[in-house]
């Protein structure tokens, strides 16, 4: 069952709406309701929001509650006071998402993550940073990152499910593809950060 926010149907102990879409059960959006470990936020814009480790918060685009897994939006880029975006996602002062490990939740492996604006240190690690990534086929919708050197990998239960990092020295900004299909046009990759959960013991 995939369900877009304001398809979720609330269960016995959720939390009250945000604006028009549903809490479920065992999310937390204040301390009177559902579960503490499972804590997320509802912004004056009544959207549901995911906060980071370290304090950024990041939109709850989907629940799928039979699987136990939600998708949020990766960061967008910087921008500087002229509005001209930057190649620096808006989470880079927090060095990416870092997820609480004492925390239910971590990175699921079905997210393809693209990395850009990269220092040549990355050519050395196992991330496909070749003419053929994903990335340049992305690069074209983001003219701040074009031409930069760019990488892309597949999360897997190798890699830490705990952040995607990005900082000086490696790469500045990222984006996230959920379940990627390599023949599909990049306008209809479906972009997020896939997230799951453990249930309530």
């Amino acid at each position: 069952m995939f369900t877009k926010i304001g398809d979720v149907s609330a269960d016995a102990g959720a939390c009250p709406k945000c604006g028009s879409l549903e809490v479920p059960y065992p999310f937390s959006t204040d301390a009177s309701c559902g579960d503490p470990r499972y804590r997320i936020y509802c912004n004056n814009a009544n959207e549901l929001q995911f906060m980071s480790a370290k304090g950024f918060k990041y939109k709850i685009l989907s629940f799928d509650l039979s699987v136990n897994k939600l998708i949020i939006l990766p960061p967008d880029l910087l921008v500087v006071n002229d509005n001209t975006p930057t190649c620096y996602s808006s989470d880079f002062s927090s060095q990416g998402l870092t997820l609480d490990e004492q925390l239910p939740f971590n990175i699921s492996t079905r997210n393809t993550v693209m990395l850009f604006n990269c220092s040549d240190n990355l050519l050395r690690s196992p991330l496909n940073c070749s003419s053929s990534s994903f990335c340049r086929q992305f690069e074209d919708k983001i003219e701040a990152c074009r031409g930069t050197l760019c990488c892309h990998f597949l999360k897997d239960s190798r890699m830490t499910s705990y952040m995607i990092r990005v900082r000086l020295g490696g790469c500045t900004a990222y984006t996230s593809v959920v379940d990627i299909q390599p023949h599909d046009p990049v306008d209809n990759w479906n972009y997020g950060i896939e997230l799951q959960w453990l249930p309530p013991m």
